[in-house]
């Protein structure tokens, strides 16, 4: 092609200008520029990559008119002609087809590349990326067309800066935005999977990316487990463990790792997966608490995207407010299960103190009552939520139990056990209460609760009366035996005395009274028959406030 003239110079950049000028997404401008300089001058093919600074590696940003099998190839040009590009000088070859020193020489001929003009795309005395015009046949670039380029590729190095600008503040406000709503969304709720669930939905949404997964630090094993996932396969996430991916272990130090191609660099070591998986980019970022890292956020794009800084602090912000969320989850799901297990220990020791015969009940240094068995609540007729929080005093109005002797007041005041017996009177009669109380001590060594066991004595006092009668009965018995037996001698005596007279008496008038005497003896040998033989007997009333006893 002949060389253009100055007025042509001149359209071309007033046209690229103003394409430049028409869009502010720097992608769009990269993607405006690549389609239409081949048209503007005379080339076939034009790519733009841009410096990645985290590998400081040129990655592709925009290409037209060549096949995805030569833009993949893994090295870009000569090491001379990158070291001439990085040093900000433009680099003009022809007959590339028979350059040797191409790594890449049989994708070189497979295209039919012949000559190549590499640009450095400056912004502010730094390169930025790299502007390659490609043509099929050979050309030779005048210092008039190299110059020109140059010039055309501080623009597009001004155009992308300015549109990377642009696209950052308007990222910036929708991050923002975004901020705010998943903060509010993630702190809404103490459930765990509810906090990462949100995360790994939205912070990909939010990016424009395809999937997003969180792995969390196993305290005691230190190894990362999936907790969350979205947009990827169950066989994905099932590919094996990732702690020895590079970009893992650089994310665990604290630090965020931006990877354009997966498929390429060495820091990622599952390529295959990911590749079937369709991923292309990824962004890894650590997840903190107060400065130490308890787990990994990766966001993975099925395009290649070159990660920009506000995406990155975007999602670093987004790990810091999820990682105080998660934290603040994992904290509440602990109290829930501590508490969850105190009630279940409350409920067995409530089922226990329900077994419990006797009456139970807990009273604090207070004298309220903080504790009650079942038994003891169907004593009083009461509701456990009725009584408990009373006043202990309060529960003995009524009854025969002087305060002097409450063993619940002797616990506090010594810190000894005791106990009292008083009664009680019931619709049924009286009945007989054996209280026992024992101290709680706490660590300083002072009485902090007081356990009241209050048993029912009515039946073993009831025993005890009827076994003091039986004493009584058997020693009455006993001294019946011993008369009868004393009187018996004398009285067997008197009655054959009698019974020898009355057959000598003549007389009539003597007879009679003799056999007055021998009935009467004969009913004192009754008297002492039933003395010998008693069981029982049972007083009565007799004279005035006389008694006697009936025997039986």
């Amino acid at each position: 092609m002949e060389p253009i003239n100055e007025l042509k110079y001149l359209k071309v950049f007033q046209k690229v200008t103003k394409l430049i000028s028409m869009v502010l997404d720097h992608q769009q401008v990269m993607d405006t520029i690549v389609r239409e300089l081949p048209g503007l001058l005379d080339i076939d093919a034009a790519t733009i990559r841009l410096l990645d600074p985290s590998t400081n590696t040129f990655v592709m940003g925009a290409a037209h008119g060549l096949s995805m099998e030569y833009l993949s190839r893994s090295h870009i040009d000569t090491n001379e002609t990158m070291a001439m590009i990085n040093s900000g000088y433009p680099v003009a070859k022809t007959d590339v087809d028979q350059d040797s020193h191409f790594s890449d020489q049989g994708l070189v001929n497979q295209e039919g590349i012949k000559s190549v003009l590499t640009l450095p795309i400056l912004f502010q005395d730094s390169v930025i990326g790299i502007l390659r015009l490609l043509t099929k046949r050979n050309r030779i670039f005048t210092a008039e067309e190299i110059s020109f380029s140059m010039a055309l590729a501080e623009q597009v190095g001004i155009a992308i800066s300015n549109g990377r600008m642009f696209t950052e503040m308007g990222n910036q406000i929708d991050f923002m935005q975004e901020v705010q709503d998943i903060s509010a969304l993630v702190n809404s709720t103490l459930n765990l999977d509810s906090v990462l669930h949100t995360i790994v939905k939205r912070l990909p949404r939010s990016m424009g990316c395809k999937a997003c997964t969180i792995r969390l630090l196993r305290p005691e094993t230190n190894h990362l487990e999936l907790v969350a996932a979205h947009g990827v396969s169950e066989e994905y996430q099932q590919r094996g463990q990732v702690e020895e991916e590079r970009n893992i272990a650089v994310a665990l130090t604290g630090t965020p790792v931006s990877i354009y191609d997966v498929s390429r660099d060495e820091r990622v070591q599952y390529k295959d997966n990911m590749e079937k998986e369709g991923i292309k980019s990824l962004l890894a970022v650590p997840l903190k608490v107060k400065g130490e890292v308890i787990g990994i956020i990766r966001i993975l794009s099925d395009s290649h995207h070159c990660f920009t800084s506000s995406e990155i602090n975007f999602a670093i912000t987004i790990a810091e407010i999820g990682g105080t969320a998660i934290q603040n989850a994992r904290t509440y799901r602990k109290i829930t299960l501590l508490f969850n297990q105190v009630e279940e220990s409350e409920r067995f020791v409530a089922n226990i103190l329900n077994c419990i015969r006797p009456q139970l009940l807990v009273v604090d240094q207070n004298r309220h009552l903080v504790l009650a068995n079942r038994v003891f609540l169907a004593a009083m007729g009461k509701e456990e939520n009725e009584l408990l929080g009373s006043d202990y005093h309060s529960l003995w109005q009524g009854h025969d139990c002087i305060a002097e002797n409450c063993p619940v007041e002797k616990v506090l005041a010594t810190g000894q056990t005791a106990s009292h017996e008083h009664q009680l009177i019931k619709d049924d009669g009286p009945h007989w209460v054996e209280r026992t109380a024992s101290p709680m001590l706490g660590e300083n060594g002072k009485v902090e609760f007081v356990i009241e066991v209050i048993r029912d004595i009515t039946a073993k006092r009831q025993l005890e009366q009827e076994h003091l009668e039986r004493v009584k009965l058997q020693g009455v018995v006993e001294l019946a035996g011993t008369v009868a037996h004393e009187i018996n001698s004398p009285l067997f005596a008197a009655l054959g005395t009698a019974q020898l007279l009355e057959e000598e008496l003549e007389s009539a008038e003597l007879t009679a009274d003799v056999q007055t005497i021998i009935r009467n003896l004969k009913n004192i040998g009754e008297l002492t028959r039933k003395m010998t033989t008693m069981t029982g007997f049972e007083s009565r009333d007799y004279v005035g406030a006389t008694k006697i006893v009936e025997l039986r």
